[in-house]
């Protein structure tokens, strides 16, 4: 297509043909001939991709999906946008790897991102690259137990902080660490204040989880050594998105700072405008002692750090943590661009403002369908959790996969979560047009009628099975932007005229 057609496709959701199509299901069945049984995601969502562009997704047999899912967290900003892409275009015609010699992507990635620290990191932190979120966590984990000269972390419930190495241990899933042979730090584990599944009050802030946490460490009984640190998501990720009660991170920071522990927070997931903010800590006012950075920070290209308290350690010993990838000229390149773009524009006034709207309509959907417990969340990340009743709470993994499942039919994708898989997870791309918000909210509660409709039942002559509708929503509908005609050709409109587009800042190189 010509260049200045950037933005998503605009006439998704489109199927042509029932996926897996004939060319996806020749291409999954040669991944599943020569790659490993462990491959997850194309269970999940069974096709074979061609090429992506903003909120959207094209498979090789010609169907156009909505992109709710944005790489888990690592699109924030959507497929190939044009700065994104010039920059790397830029940075490929220099130099692509550069082990830990300074050059003018590394010093222009760092001034960048020190400008956009949270609270009292901003100005004041040391930087460490590693290369994935997994790498981040345990070398955080690693750093925060010199410092302290002494081992132990705290880590909660419903954690998700990666399977590499050791990070395995401060995953909180079983079937994360059933199959690793690593020998695991000192692991503390502690019950995440989860308002709607309480375990220690949290149903009533988070005063059970700190008097639980006061007593670990004051109690000479408790069985528990001071630790050197916690290490806490701001928002469950995997956890199924549990969003805190508004007094945990402060109560937590001032636990920390009672007891000399370290405060470790994991933005891997909630960091770079995921929340509306540019860290979520934000929301509570906290700042932690080191923070964690990776997904979003590479605009799909793998990359991340470990940002400490400058004051923390005098001196980390020469090879400290070691990788060969680590800060690849490519990635710095792309990431300068994602942190500009970030602090730039008004995406991430609009990603709060938007996402408060969609917690709502997702909530006045969970009012028509009782097979809707709990809606939560911040910015564009939204748990949406399936119940068997709303009495019991009793969670429903197979009606949140079935979801999962009739969303993917329908062209729309959106991954599931959570400790039994019954939390469906929205994570669109910030700039997602508004346009394709409604049409995916729509088939969203097209999904949710059909698998509540007793199969006994006629299909409605409007909706045949295997053919659900993927149009406009009426004019009348309520949501995001001006009545919605006919789609237009080509890409969606990009630019100031167009409240759901991608904004002019994402449109033009620097």
């Amino acid at each position: 297509m010509p260049d200045e057609e950037t933005g998503s496709f605009a006439d998704a959701p489109r199927i042509v043909h029932p996926p897996p199509g004939p060319r996806s299901r020749e291409l999954l069945a040669e991944q599943a001939r020569l790659e490993t049984d462990a491959v997850a995601y194309s269970h999940a969502f069974p096709m074979a991709i061609r090429r992506a562009r903003g909120a959207t997704i094209e498979d090789v047999d010609g169907n156009r999906y909505i992109d709710w899912v944005a790489g888990v967290s690592v699109l924030n900003l959507g497929h190939r946008p044009p700065r994104l892409e010039a920059a790397l275009d830029r940075q490929r015609a220099e130099i692509w790897h550069a082990l830990e010699l300074p050059t003018e992507a590394r010093a222009a990635f760092l001034r960048e991102l020190d400008e956009s620290l949270p609270g009292s990191l901003r100005h004041h932190a040391r930087f460490l690259f590693t290369v994935t979120g997994g790498d981040a966590v345990e070398t955080a984990v690693q750093l925060a137990d010199f410092a302290q000269h002494r081992s132990g972390t705290v880590a909660f419930s419903g954690a998700y902080h990666g399977v590499h190495g050791g990070a395995v241990h401060l995953t909180s899933g079983r079937r994360y660490r059933a199959g690793s042979p690593f020998a695991g730090g000192r692991v503390i584990r502690v019950p995440y204040p989860d308002p709607y599944r309480p375990v220690l009050g949290a149903d009533e802030g988070a005063a059970g989880t700190i008097a639980y946490l006061e007593h670990l460490v004051t109690d000479p009984g408790s069985g528990v050594d001071l630790p050197s640190a916690v290490l806490v998501e701001p928002i469950l990720g995997e956890g199924g998105y549990v969003v805190p009660p508004d007094d945990f991170l402060p109560s937590l920071r001032e636990f920390c700072d009672r007891h000399g522990i370290l405060l470790l927070a994991d933005e891997i997931h909630t960091g770079l405008g995921r929340t509306g903010r540019m860290w979520a800590v934000e929301h509570a006012g906290v700042t932690p002692d080191i923070l964690c950075i990776s997904n979003a920070i590479g605009g799909g290209l793998p990359m991340s750090v470990v940002a400490y308290r400058d004051d923390l350690v005098p001196r980390l010993p020469t090879g400290f943590h070691l990788g060969t990838y680590r800060g690849n000229p490519l990635g710095l390149a792309v990431g300068t661009e994602v942190l500009r773009l970030l602090r730039e524009d008004d995406l991430l006034p609009r990603t709060a403002a938007r996402g408060a709207r969609i917690v709502d309509r997702f909530q006045a959907i969970g009012e028509r369908h009782p097979s809707i417990g709990n809606v939560r969340g911040r910015g564009f990340m939204i748990g949406v959790e399936f119940v068997r009743d709303r009495a019991s709470r009793q969670p429903w993994g197979e009606r949140a996969r079935s979801m999962r499942a009739a969303l993917f039919a329908r062209g729309v994708l959106m991954h599931t979560g959570g400790a039994w898989d019954q939390v469906m997870r929205f994570m669109a791309p910030l700039p997602i047009e508004d346009l394709l918000l409604e049409r995916g909210l729509e088939a969203f509660e097209d999904a949710l009628e059909e698998l509540d409709t007793p199969v006994s039942a006629p299909p409605s002559p409007s909706h045949p099975p295997g053919h659900p509708p993927i149009g406009f929503p009426p004019p009348s509908t309520p949501g995001f932007g001006p009545p919605i005609g006919p789609p237009p050709p080509g890409p969606l409109p990009l630019g100031p005229d167009d409240p759901g587009g991608f904004s002019v800042a994402l449109r033009h190189p620097r």
